[in-house]
């Protein structure tokens, strides 16, 4: 039976063709979305970039300090202040800051997008269904081949890096909404709808409430995901520490590579903690 398969010599399916032709007609029809896409993400990321710099380090050092006591006190916040110094002496708080405008404009647009669809999933079986076969060929998806459509729509720069680490890192956050909505108990979804609620109060006043450490899980997922996509995104030349590492790797010079790591792996940690401990004081609080 295989010999008999083999000797049909079945012709190649134009997957690649028909990816390019798609490519093709995007380009030449919604070019206008793209550059307004292109714009308004350019913008944030050096805007946020500039203003991160703009405020001398030690005074910003200070502010990110005080932010992480605030919200995950002693610890997080001694390691903040030990770390980001670490980062100002080695001489990369630039290109660190320009990391940062990189994640937090990636992550803002992750969790802007990816927590409506969470909703949406659970809320209907049908369009978990249509979303689940797309996350799961996202997130299986080598990540370098993010970068090629990127580049196509939206030349080189920072803004296929934010293209790509949206795509990247959004599945955790769309599937974990989904999930935590999902999981809230039946009992008090109907005692909310004996009571009158609406399915925006139902939703705004028990269901996201209850569900937000676990929507806060995706969050912190995606945030952690969205800064590995940007040190790969160098590649194509997104700033920040993810170029000085890049060139470290081309040039074979290890310690530079090292220290451009360890500046990546402050920021996410840091990242890492203040995410997890927002969670933790909201649930403390209420």
């Amino acid at each position: 039976m295989m010999q008999r398969l083999m000797a049909l010599d079945l012709p190649k399916i134009p997957i690649g063709k028909w990816v390019e032709a798609i490519e093709s007609w995007l380009e030449g029809n919604a070019g206008p979305v793209f550059k307004g896409i292109k714009s308004f993400i350019g913008f944030t990321v050096n805007g946020l970039a500039d203003g991160f710099n703009a405020v001398p380090p030690l005074l910003l050092i200070v502010l990110f300090t005080a932010l992480a006591f605030w919200i995950g006190r002693t610890k997080i916040a001694v390691f903040t202040l030990l770390g980001l110094y670490l980062v100002y002496n080695l001489g990369y708080w630039e290109n660190t800051m320009e990391t940062l405008a990189l994640v937090l404009t990636a992550s803002v647009i992750s969790v802007v997008i990816g927590i409506p669809l969470g909703i949406a999933c659970a809320r209907s079986d049908r369009v978990q269904k249509i979303v689940t076969p797309v996350l799961d060929f996202m997130q299986t998806m080598p990540a370098f081949v993010y970068l090629l459509p990127a580049v196509a729509f939206f030349s080189l720069g920072v803004v296929p890096g934010v293209i790509a680490s949206v795509i990247f890192g959004i599945p955790p956050t769309i599937r974990l909404t989904n999930l935590g909505i999902r999981q809230v108990p039946a009992d008090l979804v109907e005692a909310a709808d004996a009571f009158g609620s609406t399915p925006m109060q139902k939703l705004f006043k028990l269901q996201l409430p209850i569900a937000a450490p676990t929507i806060m899980a995706g969050v912190n997922q995606t945030i952690m995901l969205s800064l590995s996509m940007v040190v790969i995104a160098s590649m194509i030349g997104a700033q920040g520490v993810g170029a000085d590492v890049y060139r470290a790797v081309t040039q074979a010079k290890t310690g530079v590579g090292f220290e451009a790591g360890l500046a990546v792996v402050v920021l996410a940690i840091i990242l890492d903690r203040i995410t997890q401990n927002l969670v933790k004081n909201k649930r403390k609080g209420s």
